[in-house]
């Protein structure tokens, strides 16, 4: 099969592989804060996937050594409130 130019891409390997699109949609990322001192109670951070159907996917993400993420799947929550600044956020 024939791929255009632009959707190619080359691994370390030098094989050439082409990017497909698995889905789209909205993301919110977001941090757990302590409520009486106002710093980030862990290092960690939420990521909370909707694609355009609908369906729900939830990640903590954990810094690793060097620049690199652990990723680790959760349970998928109905709805949550995000505090954005003063706004209060639903997703």
């Amino acid at each position: 099969m024939e791929y255009p130019e632009k959707v190619l891409t080359k691994t370390k390997k030098g094989k050439l592989e082409a990017r497909s699109l698995i889905d789209s949609g909205k993301y919110v990322r977001y941090e757990y804060i302590d409520i009486k001192t106002g710093k980030r109670e862990e290092n960690k951070i939420k990521l909370v996937l909707k694609n355009s159907n609908g369906k729900i996917e939830e990640f903590f993400i954990f810094p690793l050594k060097g620049n690199k993420f652990l990723m680790v799947p959760t349970e998928v929550k109905k709805e949550r409130y995000i505090l954005s600044g003063k706004k209060i956020i639903k997703f």
